[in-house]
């Protein structure tokens, strides 16, 4: 098609890509987007499939990521968009050159519809494994596999992990844009390979979850405005979640669970925030995990603290992954300039946590994610490693409203569930509160900025997923398959160059 046109296709691919996250969480539209995007790419060079794969990646980011906009103004919208766009383009410019040159040079059946769609989905995968360590930690939003944490393919989580879903939904997508290309094939043959991939793909059974007991928690949303620029008294948000906690007063629970942030006045210095503390759990008979920022030989630290009725801080763990240009400030002389009174904001720099991600709740282990924690793959393994037996999420999404910011963290939890094989609870300070069994199912949720509470007796387990066995070996497996075919793409091209007569490259 026209370059005009594979520009367009990939704005709208873009659009679609986005609508199989949630909020709207039709999942089916995203193996739809990513494959309108790899049609685009049919016939381009590296040149045009970057501005194809720039057009696509900013129509994604800019409707996906819109939330930072609602406080925060367009500029950070903007240059994490842009960012992502750069990376998204330079992915699918490579991905051109295997397009192009790939069923040349693996010019059999196998070839075509083997090794081109499983070299795409490499790259692809390779693209988001990259960006979500780097830089400053990356950003590991918008993976393909978030998309489907309520699909029939989000069980094959427990299996191959986030990158290997990724990988499978773009690979079906690839190898569907193939057959669409394939000439030799009858349009019979070509549609018993897509139905029997996607049914061999369904028919790999969920991921057998052995309960080794059970526990009764209670998760408390305070609904509290804890946001950048909300104006609340001191105490007015721990005052929240004691509110909503006492109604539970006479429950018999193992332990009590407040979200990040829901002591907005720390009880490790504080004597009326102890003291507060100290009443919930003595009330409820069971220790609290709560939220609260903590300063520690001058340094401040976004933290989650095992609270005991005349105990105090029995455990203490800080966030690992504290968000760049928003918790912390990477660089803040050379952004200054930039944005200065956007920068200004974040006028105190929280520091990156050392301690384990595990606590023990009167001989429950759970593991312990803050916010962007649950994102992140690494943090994820290690409470695996420390033999949580269900994870605690605790965020504060006040700052982003109700836009889909906490449906899309949430899913991020639900996938979390079924690769780990864990009970997972989100808390929230506003929402998405939830608590997600081993098999991806909602048990219990809240209303959106509605205080309220989740009681519930929920599973343990102490089973190690496939996923969780292998960690990143699934990663660095399909990203090197995908490097690696790229690698036999450009030597081909360059054997199949070298043997012509030389011609000018031209932008096509």
């Amino acid at each position: 098609m026209p370059l005009w046109a594979a520009v367009l296709l990939a704005a709208g691919a873009g659009a679609i890509l986005d609508g199989g996250f949630p909020d709207r969480g039709w999942w089916v539209l995203a193996p739809v987007g990513v494959a309108l995007m790899l049609l685009a790419l049919l016939g381009r060079g590296p040149g045009a499939g970057l501005l194809v794969g720039m057009v696509a990646g900013l129509s994604f980011w800019l409707i996906h990521i819109s939330w930072l906009t609602l406080y925060l103004g367009p500029v950070p919208w903007l240059a994490l968009a842009i960012l992502q766009a750069i990376f998204f383009g330079l992915s699918l410019a490579v991905i051109a050159v295997v397009l192009r040159h790939g069923p040349r040079i693996w010019p059999s059946a196998l070839g075509r519809l083997g090794l081109v769609p499983a070299t795409v989905a490499g790259l692809w995968t390779a693209r988001e494994a990259l960006t979500a360590v780097w830089p400053y930690g990356g950003f590991a939003w918008g993976r393909v596999a978030l998309s489907q944490s309520e699909s029939p393919f989000g069980s094959l989580a427990a299996w191959v992990g986030m990158s290997g879903l990724s990988f499978i939904v773009v690979w079906l997508s690839a190898l569907m844009v193939q057959l669409l290309r394939e000439r030799r094939l009858g349009r019979t043959v070509r549609s018993g390979i897509a139905v029997g991939a996607i049914a061999v793909l369904l028919a790999i059974p969920a991921w057998p979850t052995v309960q080794t007991g059970s526990t009764r928690l209670a998760a408390v949303q305070g609904a509290s405005d804890a946001g950048l620029f909300a104006r609340y008294a001191p105490g007015q948000i721990l005052a929240d979640h004691a509110s909503a906690t006492l109604p539970l007063i006479g429950e018999e629970v193992d332990f009590v669970v407040w979200p990040e942030n829901s002591s907005d006045i720390d009880p490790t210095r504080s004597a009326d925030a102890a003291r507060v503390s100290d009443d919930i759990s003595r009330a409820m008979n069971a220790p609290l995990v709560t939220g609260t920022i903590t300063e520690r030989d001058g340094k401040f630290y976004n933290s989650s603290l095992l609270w005991k009725a005349g105990q105090g801080a029995v455990g203490l763990y800080d966030k690992v992954h504290p968000v760049p240009f928003a918790e912390y400030m990477p660089d803040r002389a050379f952004w200054r300039p930039f944005a200065p009174e956007l920068v200004d904001l974040v006028w105190r720099d929280y520091e990156i946590g050392t301690r384990s991600n595990v606590f023990d709740l009167n001989g429950i282990l759970a593991g312990i994610a803050i916010c962007f924690d649950i994102a992140d793959d690494q943090l994820v393994r290690e409470m695996i490693d420390g033999k949580a037996q269900i994870i605690l999420a605790q965020t504060n999404n006040a700052d982003f409203g109700r836009t889909d910011e906490s449906v899309q963290q949430l899913a991020i939890a639900r996938l979390r569930a079924i690769e780990t094989g864990r009970t997972v609870v989100n808390i929230s300070t506003v929402g998405s509160s939830a608590i997600i069994t081993p098999d991806g199912q909602t048990l219990d949720s809240l209303p959106t900025w509605e205080p309220g509470a989740m009681v519930q007796t929920v599973p343990l387990s102490d089973t190690v997923t496939p996923a969780m066995r292998v960690g990143r070996g699934i990663e660095w497996l399909v990203s090197g398959l995908g490097l690696a075919g790229l690698t036999l793409c450009l030597l081909g091209a360059v054997r199949r160059r070298s043997g012509t007569i030389h011609r000018p490259l031209r932008f096509q």
